[in-house]
């Protein structure tokens, strides 16, 4: 694959040969014992023991200590996941082509005025307001009006599923330079980048951004610690780090959105 590597992060061993003739790389996280065929988060300098909290980013933790100081600028690095590829195309129909068919294998030529690649936007506004009455009274009497879709935003989202008050309190502790811009991107826009999915050509870049949402998020550590129930809670570091991220690269860089196709490779068999 010239010019890109892509890592697809995973959680199922069996995985394994897939991954390998997608000619992806096969990154095992989790508990569950991996071949060795598998790059892991455990070696060297990491976080491995945070993943039950922290998710996908253990790994990126790992990648930004031990191997982004073998990456060649304007090499194209990107990341997927077992359910999660990128399109091959910009807009394409998906029926009646191989999996394998769709997603990315090169750099397209439209890529060469960009920075990085983020996934398509998925809009937090249209909640069911069954969801609301389950997960969303205390935001609604936080925010009376957002019972109505055109006044719901990220931070209302946030609130109802991972804890109300909860993404304003690690705004806090964030750097100066992001601190009230991502505040405002919060609360007023509808959608992120979906997946803390990325693919970048800058080695700078990559460094700037892991430098920031790591001084970020061990100093949410200090707020939330790791006494945590329910999903929306124990993946807390992940969640919040999954809408700072289309917002850090939007404001630092030129990105490009991107399709991503949503299937899983378990229910995938190649020819």
């Amino acid at each position: 694959m010239q010019n890109l590597t892509m890592f697809c992060i995973c959680i199922h061993n069996e995985l394994l040969s897939k991954v390998k003739k997608l000619n992806y790389i096969p990154v095992g996280l989790g508990n569950e014992k991996f071949d060795k065929d598998w790059i892991r988060d455990d070696s060297g300098e990491n976080i491995s023991y945070k993943n039950k909290f922290y998710g996908e980013y253990t790994f990126h933790y790992w990648f930004w200590k031990n191997k982004l100081i073998e990456v060649k600028d304007q090499e194209w690095i990107g990341f997927c996941a077992y359910r999660r590829f990128w399109s091959n195309k910009i807009s394409a129909s998906y029926e009646n082509i191989k999996f394998e068919d769709n997603i990315l294998k090169s750099v397209p030529k439209l890529w060469n005025d960009y920075d990085v690649i983020l996934g398509d936007k998925i809009y937090v506004d249209d909640i069911k307001l069954s969801k609301i009455l389950k997960y969303g009274k205390l935001s609604i009497l936080k925010n009376p009006r957002s019972i109505f879709k055109k006044n719901r935003n990220i931070k209302f989202q946030f609130d109802m599923f991972h804890g109300n008050g909860d993404l304003d309190k690690a705004i806090n502790v964030l750097n100066e330079n992001d601190r009230e811009d991502f505040r405002q991107f919060v609360n007023s826009e509808k959608s992120y980048n979906q997946g803390n999915m990325f693919i970048c050509k800058s080695k700078k870049l990559m460094n700037n951004y892991y430098e920031t949402i790591f001084d970020w998020l061990i100093k949410c550590e200090e707020i939330f610690g790791f006494e945590l129930d329910s999903y929306g809670k124990v993946r807390i570091y992940g969640f919040l780090a999954e809408r700072f991220l289309p917002f850090w690269f939007n404001k630092y860089s030129k990105c490009l959105e991107w399709p991503i196709i949503f299937n899983d490779l378990r229910k995938e068999n190649f020819n």
